[in-house]
């Protein structure tokens, strides 16, 4: 796995001293945990599903670290996996962990990098990503990349103690394709 560089930020893999700030993240009340149930059991089986996540297309483990030009670090984790056993489509995720850096366009370049690299190396027509209706943010970058939202899966999610309903959101290699490049 490589790295991968945009205007703001690179993509590049994990390093362990790094494994702990990451896993610190999905846990965190203000980073993941108001959206979404990112929590792993424990930190060492977040470290084996690192080591596993390259032979796993199932994954949730993060595949990139996101680290701005401007200052390098960590400030982020994105990822993608097969969601379902039969449908040919990957599901992108994202996470600003750093609060300080988010806002600042570093998540929307980050996905366009990754959204770049699946249609690059894979053969899928279509990129997906599942939003919490709660979290604007998201839908904001997933809307402002060009995707479309397909619909609204109800009682989708269950977390902090109620179901949630999730914005399913697509883009075609083709309408990405449309985009032109981005800079």
């Amino acid at each position: 796995m490589g790295r991968l560089e945009g205007t703001k930020v690179r993509l590049r893999p994990l390093e362990p001293a790094e494994f702990r700030r990451v896993f610190e993240w999905y846990s965190d009340a203000e980073a993941a945990s108001p959206f979404d149930r990112y929590v792993t059991d424990t930190f060492e089986g977040f470290v084996r599903s690192l080591g596993e996540a390259a032979s796993d297309p199932a994954s949730l483990a993060p595949r990139f670290v996101v680290e701005p030009l401007s200052s390098p670090g960590a400030v982020g984790v994105v990822g993608h996996f097969v969601s379902h056993p039969v449908l040919e489509s990957v599901e992108l995720w994202y996470l600003i962990g750093d609060p300080k850096s988010r806002g600042l366009g570093y998540g929307k370049e980050a996905v366009g990098l990754l959204v770049d690299e699946v249609y690059r190396t894979s053969a899928v027509a279509r990129v997906g990503i599942s939003c919490d209706v709660d979290n604007v943010p998201s839908c904001r970058l997933a809307e402002g990349l060009g995707f479309r939202r397909e619909g609204t899966l109800r009682a989708a999610l269950f977390h902090h103690g109620r179901w949630h309903d999730v914005h399913t959101y697509g883009i075609t290699r083709e309408e990405w394709a449309a985009r032109g490049p981005r800079a």
